[in-house]
């Protein structure tokens, strides 16, 4: 009963202690829960307000109706900034979300044939890579290699320059088509506009 009791214990303080550790890193200290004998501070405007303990700094940032922000935890003594922390969160998020909005982000597309591709089926699959082409992805294109037909990678390597010269209007390659086992491979890229 003892060890029971004493394994209950054991478990309740190490799941609190978990529950304590997990935080978004995102966020900063603020306000009372910087717990530190002296810190430099700045004012919202940027004036240096000087070294003085955690608790005179946030009488100061409550009398003007702002927070006490932990900026730079590293440095010595530990810098603290008084802003509106709630408009600091929307302006960043704001920023990140311009940001996101601004990346292009380029997608990987592939296109599998193989030795015994009939022309139709090939006209085909090479109008779905210049489509893709057209909407700046790139263009895997993959050959497999079945039984015997990796004696024969040349009818490979055939396949791929006509696949390239169908697309060379709308996208090059870096490289020659390269065989790794039984699978041969290029990359086409999107010519720039």
């Amino acid at each position: 009963m003892f060890l029971s009791h004493i394994f209950y214990l054991l478990m309740k303080l190490l799941l609190n202690w978990r529950c304590l550790v997990i935080s978004n890193a995102k966020e900063m200290t603020i306000n009372e829960d910087i717990r530190l004998k002296e810190i430099r501070v700045v004012a919202d405007n940027g004036e240096q307000l000087g070294v003085m303990s955690s608790d005179v700094a946030l009488e100061k940032a409550y009398a003007q109706g702002l927070d006490l922000v932990l900026i730079a935890p590293g440095a010595n003594p530990p810098v603290c900034r008084i802003m509106d922390y709630g408009k600091f969160r929307y302006d960043r998020d704001k920023r990140e979300k311009e940001a996101k909005k601004k990346q292009q982000t380029v997608d990987v597309k592939e296109v599998q044939l193989s030795c015994r591709i009939d022309t139709h089926d090939f006209n085909t699959k090479a109008n779905n890579a210049i489509r893709f082409l057209k909407n700046g992805d790139k263009v895997r294109v993959v050959l497999s290699f079945k039984g015997r037909e990796m004696a024969h990678t040349e009818v490979g390597v055939e396949i791929i320059g006509k696949f390239i010269e169908l697309c060379a209007e709308y996208g090059s390659t870096d490289k020659a088509p390269s065989l790794d086992g039984r699978r041969m491979s290029v990359t086409i890229s999107p010519v720039k506009k």
